[in-house]
């Protein structure tokens, strides 16, 4: 164990600004805006306020996939939201979402803007909205709904305790990244054995319970999440896992749509915000770069 001195807890506890994590600027302990900032609307009735995190991705890939396969009224406008910066603290934000998260969506499709947030919620509506991507049949639609919410209540674990304690923390405590990497290898375990027995999360048909695994235990098998955690993981023992997240990256829907609010890695990869189909194409980091 560690050799710093045992913390003890005040008996009421405050908030400390900042607490020395990477990301400490992104929370706080009250809700609401801190300042005013009109969200920006464009052309589409889908409007998407996001970033290229996991939860960010699952929403692109989706609307991606529906475009692909046919669905030309999902088209849609994604806008950056600089997290570090605090966009999503602006009075604009905190109205379609008041926990001041990302992925948000404003369907203008409708009478009145219809406002969803939560990424689950945001994979659900769309589903429902297009009649794609999600059984019909009772049984079907089960087990997909239960792997959607699997992930949502098991991301947590993941990115807020094993990512962050491993890969953000301040300091390193044995303690909690021990915790939180027994709890991630079960998580794997848990999608490795599924991924056994069925060729897709919920069955035999690719399902927003893809969609919305892919970007956390697909990118984390993949390399992509917390620096050298799929070494630490042992990431290779997943094998039924890295085949399932590898076939998925062969969709061209799935690439697209991991580039989509994205702010880094290589500028190709780059497209921070998406308009129409061209933009891959034309307005990329890379190319705006060639312009400049």
């Amino acid at each position: 164990m560690s050799g710093s001195p045992e913390y003890v807890p005040p008996r009421i506890w405050t908030w400390t600004v900042p607490d020395g994590s990477r990301f400490a600027s992104t929370n706080r302990p009250t809700a609401g805006a801190t300042h005013e900032r009109p969200l920006p609307v464009g052309r589409h009735p889908l409007q998407l306020y996001s970033l290229g995190t996991p939860n960010g991705v699952k929403i692109t890939i989706m609307l991606e996939e529906l475009l692909a396969a046919g669905h030309a009224s999902a088209e849609y406008d994604a806008w950056l939201i600089r997290i570090g910066e605090g966009d999503q603290f602006g009075s604009g934000f905190t109205e379609v979402n008041p926990n001041s998260k990302i992925p948000a969506l404003v369907d203008h499709s409708g009478h009145e803007p219809l406002r969803v947030f939560e990424s689950g919620s945001i994979l659900l509506y769309l589903a429902e909205k297009f009649g794609a991507f999600i059984p019909k049949d009772m049984a079907g639609r089960t087990a997909c709904l239960n792997w959607l919410f699997w992930q949502v209540g098991s991301a947590p674990y993941l990115g807020g305790g094993f990512g962050h304690f491993y890969a953000y923390a301040p300091e390193k405590i044995e303690y909690a990244i021990n915790r939180f990497a027994m709890e991630a290898k079960r998580q794997l375990d848990v999608l490795d054995r599924r991924l056994a027995e069925s060729p897709f999360i919920a069955g035999d048909d690719y399902t927003i319970a893809d969609m919305a695994i892919f970007p956390w235990y697909g990118g984390l098998v993949e390399g992509w999440l917390y620096n050298d955690s799929a070494t630490f993981l042992s990431v290779q023992d997943y094998s039924h896992l890295r085949a399932w997240a590898d076939r998925l990256l062969e969709r061209p829907a799935v690439r697209r749509g991991r580039m989509v609010n994205r702010t880094f890695g290589e500028l190709s990869s780059q497209l921070h915000e998406r308009h129409e189909a061209s933009d891959f194409e034309t307005k990329t980091q890379d190319r705006l770069a060639d312009k400049a």
